[in-house]
């Protein structure tokens, strides 16, 4: 287990993640030509609507071997819209690489995909990509990384050329320089590359405790103290290594892997995986079994379930646990984008698909049946815009609540209800692209063909000024055991919903308050406005009981229906989806971007220019970008893009 690397490639929409991937698969003989991205012709990006639109859409996995490891590699998609993809991916992986684009650095998603590193503490290193392009500067991109993502970079590699001279990169570890033309080449080392050496020691020493004992003693970092140290402060998440390279044009690849089996961890290297309950398992075949379900596949060959094994093994014909019943796994299989090969066993540190489970959801935990264990889900995103769906014929109905199914079982993040005043059936999801490209699936996987409505986003409300001491009480009598419950509730502004119990006396028992606030969570679902209700602390401060009538329904209910009735006695507020846009565009055409934006209801956080483009960075409500795109590209001649991430929720 030693000699496997289970890695993501993370980086913002545009900045070569799948042009990595490919290069990487390339270089380490696993494919024998380069799949280029705008050709349609990669391994990673093989579904047709990821061809067409020359994006990754859906998370792919992929196995290589380098310098007798193997690395296990996920690509995962770099638009905001698909960033449960990446949540899923990083739920099970050990180390990534984070790309960045060598022109524009840090970039909105690349921000988000790094606190979702951060989040699950997944080490990194990170991939300075496109140096071939003019106005690309390593110097700069190191910067935004050190002032945006609040590490500490650590740069291993110096370019050899600029823009269209960039040729090759200087090894700052092993002293070596390397330059690329038809093959990779070894050339002498520059004389500046010792004065950087030396710096990088410097910077190694502050940060580790024994670089900086042999550092004070030698006076210098021998290449193996320097790149245990490197390793040692990536695992911990201290530093992060920075290596560059253009992956469109093949250089720095081979440096890379030999990066991610020198720095990143291994599956024995990460601490043990914890169940909800304390439980723990390491990464150990001896181990009782344990794995993750992390994404669900509905394919020609049957239905694909993926899962990262962290201990134990599994043999084809198995029985597993999943929520309570138990499963027979029917067929191992090693994936490769959408090739597999079967296997007979799976143990501690692999990342294999499994055929046979009818019932495992995504995020559930497969387990030995006789050493029970769940592990915490990954975190889904809550749904920000819906569309009305329905089937073009009545005799498609039922394909359609099929298909719809069928996608929200495979993309959690999607959520399909029912509209209690139209009836029809509403597709939510985390943006307009996410939305577009489920119902395209529905049309060309289950060929159903499919009426969408306009978008609309999804509205909240919250408690802008509450009420003390109302009195809710429930009695109701109906011939059989009655039902009584009293409560008094203060409501007041929070950032999230809370439920505290100010009762004394033992008025009300810690069952029937537990059941209060159970009732209060229902409430939660439709304020006073119509909308969800975010941001409300909930204080029960009083009640009573009755020795016969009163009991958990009771006061669940009256816990329901009083902070209903409370909300209206108070003011509440709505609220409205927000999300950060950023916008690229030669700077002739700014003023109408900034007066575009501001009929948008926009407000502009800042902009900057280099290179002769200006980048625009504001605060719009996600109601106002519906068709932003066509705008855009109509004011600044089809030449300004832009990208965007949801905020949080505003005052509407």
């Amino acid at each position: 287990m030693r000699a496997i690397r289970n890695i993501g490639i993370l980086a913002h929409v545009d900045a070569g993640k799948t042009t990595l991937t490919e290069r990487v698969l390339f270089v380490t003989g696993t494919t024998y030509r380069r799949g280029e991205v705008h050709d349609g012709t990669t391994v990673t990006d093989f579904d047709p609507q990821e061809r067409d639109r020359g994006i990754t859409i859906f998370a792919a996995a992929v196995s290589c071997t380098w310098d007798d490891h193997r690395i296990n590699l996920i690509d995962t998609p770099g638009h905001v819209d698909f960033a449960d993809e990446v949540e899923r991916a990083l739920r099970v992986l050990d180390g990534a690489v984070v790309a960045f684009d060598g022109v524009a650095g840090v970039e909105p998603q690349s921000e988000s995909v790094w606190w979702q590193a951060d989040r699950y503490g997944v080490p990194r290193i990170a991939f300075v990509n496109k140096l071939d392009r003019a106005g690309a500067d390593l110097d700069a991109a190191v910067e935004s990384i050190r002032t945006r993502l609040g590490t500490t970079p650590l740069v291993v590699q110096l370019p050899i050329g600029r823009e269209d001279g960039f040729r090759g990169v200087v090894d700052l570890v092993g002293m070596r320089a390397y330059v690329w033309t038809d093959r990779c080449e070894e050339i002498p080392v520059p004389q500046e590359a010792h004065a950087h050496r030396r710096q990088l020691e410097e910077t190694v020493a502050e940060l580790h405790p024994g670089a900086l004992e042999e550092f004070c003693t030698k006076n210098e970092l021998t290449d193996e103290t320097l790149r245990n140290a490197l390793r040692d402060l990536t695992h911990a998440n201290k530093a992060t290594v920075v290596l560059c390279g253009s992956a469109y044009r093949n250089r720095g690849i081979e440096p890379l892997l030999d990066a991610v089996v020198a720095y990143l961890p291994s599956p024995v290297d990460v601490r043990p995986i914890e169940g909800v309950d304390g439980q723990r398992r390491r990464a150990d075949p001896e181990e009782p079994f344990a794995a993750l379900a992390f994404k669900v596949n509905s394919t020609a060959t049957g239905r694909l379930t993926s899962v990262r094994v962290y201990s134990g093994t599994l043999h084809k014909g198995d029985t597993v646990l999943v929520n309570g019943r138990t499963e027979r796994v029917a067929r191992i299989l090693r994936v490769h984008a959408d090739l597999h090969t079967p296997i007979d066993t799976a143990t501690a540190g692999d990342i294999v698909a499994l055929v046979g489970l009818k019932y495992t959801r995504t995020g559930a935990t497969l387990c030995a049946p006789d050493a029970p264990l769940v592990l915490e889900e990954p975190v889904t995103q809550d749904p920000v815009v819906s569309v009305a769906v329905e089937a073009r014929s009545a005799a498609d109905t039922e394909r359609l609540t099929r298909a719809l199914a069928h996608l929200t079982e495979e993309d959690p993040s999607l959520k399909v209800t029912t509209d209690r005043e139209t009836d029809q059936l509403l597709l939510a999801g985390l943006g307009e692209l996410h939305l577009e490209v489920a119902v395209e699936k529905v049309r060309r996987t289950h060929r159903v063909e499919v009426v969408t409505g306009r978008p609309k986003v999804a509205y909240r409300e919250t408690v802008e000024r509450g009420v003390a001491g109302f009195v809710y009480r429930h009695v109701k009598q109906d011939g059989g055991a009655g039902q009584f419950a009293h409560v008094v509730l203060d409501t007041e502004p929070a950032d999230t919903f809370e439920f505290r119990s100010a009762v004394t006396g033992g008025r009300v028992p810690q069952e029937f308050v537990r059941a209060v606030e159970q009732g209060c969570r229902d409430a939660l679902a439709e304020g006073p406005l119509g909308f969800p209700v975010v941001g409300v602390r909930v204080t029960l401060t009083d009640g009573s009981t009755h020795v016969k009538d009163s009991s958990e329904l009771a006061f669940r209910t009256a816990g329901r229906l009083g902070l209903r009735d409370a909300l209206r006695q108070g003011v509440m507020t709505k609220l409205e989806p927000v999300a950060e846009v950023t916008v690229t565009t030669p700077e002739e055409f700014v003023g109408g971007v900034f007066g575009d934006l501001a009929s948008r209801r926009g407000h502009v956080l800042g902009s900057t220019t280099r290179a002769g483009m200006a980048v625009v960075t504001a605060s719009v409500p996600l109601a106002e970008m519906f068709g932003y795109v066509t705008r855009l590209r109509s004011r600044t001649q089809g030449r300004g893009t832009f990208t965007s991430r949801p905020t949080g929720y505003a005052p509407a």
